[in-house]
C-alpha cells in the first residue's frame, strides 16, 4: 500500500473511524460521544494518517500556536500497527510549523513511552509542580450519549 501519507486537512478525516476508535478500543476514552470528539477536533490541529487514501491513524494537538502543545489522541489501527507509522506520524506532529519553538509540549501515555522518548518526551522534570483535574468517567455521565 506504500508510505503513511500524513494530512492536517480536516475535511479528509473520517470522523465515524476516528469516534469509533476512541469511544471503543482506545483506553482513554472509552465511551466518548461522537459530539465530543467533533469537538475536540474542532479546537485542535488534526493530523490523519493514510494508506491507498484510507484513514489508519490519527493525532490531534491542543496548542496556542506559541507557547504550549499538548499531544492527544494518537493511534494507529490495529492491523496497520508494526510498520513503523506511528513513528511517522509522530515525526510528522513533531515537524509541523505551528508546533516550533514551543516552550511546553506534553502528553500522556500509559504504554507508548518509547515512541514518545525518541522524539524527546521525558517524564515531568518538576512533577511537583504539575497539576490535574481528572473525571475519568466523564463520559459515562452524558446523558443521551450515542
Amino acid at each position: 500500500m506504500g508510505d503513511l501519507q500524513i494530512s492536517t486537512d480536516k475535511e479528509r478525516l473520517d470522523i465515524g473511524l476516528i469516534h469509533r476508535f476512541l469511544s471503543a478500543e482506545a483506553y482513554w476514552s472509552r465511551g466518548i460521544p461522537r459530539a465530543t470528539v467533533e469537538r475536540a477536533i474542532d479546537g485542535s490541529l488534526c493530523f490523519g494518517g493514510y494508506l491507498g487514501g484510507q484513514q489508519v491513524a490519527f493525532a490531534r494537538v491542543v496548542t496556542d500556536g506559541a507557547t504550549f502543545g499538548y499531544l492527544a489522541d494518537v493511534f494507529v489501527l490495529p492491523e496497520h500497527r508494526g510498520q513503523g507509522h506511528a513513528k511517522t506520524l509522530v515525526a510528522a506532529v513533531m515537524a509541523h510549523p505551528q508546533l516550533q519553538g514551543l516552550r511546553r509540549f506534553s502528553l500522556a501515555t500509559s504504554d507508548a513511552h518509547g515512541l514518545y522518548a525518541a522524539f524527546g518526551f521525558t517524564p515531568p522534570a518538576r512533577p511537583q509542580t504539575l497539576m490535574e483535574k481528572l473525571d475519568p468517567d466523564v463520559y459515562a455521565k452524558v446523558p443521551g450519549k450515542p
